[in-house]
């Protein structure tokens, strides 16, 4: 069985909600980073995720600008 990548389910999505999405994984970011200065994180992995996260989001976000200057 099959499951959708994660960029074809981020290619769904509207410019705004990918963009909205984009700022929550900035402050969820933001937020592990205050967690790791105070030595309170406990899941160091969620780093790379969200950082993965947020260039497929930027990725396809300039995409879709790219797309819209050709037109």
């Amino acid at each position: 069985m099959a499951t959708e990548s994660k960029a074809a389910v981020i290619r769904a999505k509207s410019a705004t909600e990918l963009k909205d999405e984009l700022v929550e994984l900035r402050k969820e970011e933001f937020s592990l980073r205050m967690k790791r200065g105070t030595g309170q994180l406990s899941d160091t992995s969620r780093f790379k995720k969200i950082r993965r996260e947020v260039a497929r989001i930027k990725t396809i976000l300039n995409e879709l600008a790219a797309i819209a200057a050709q037109s």
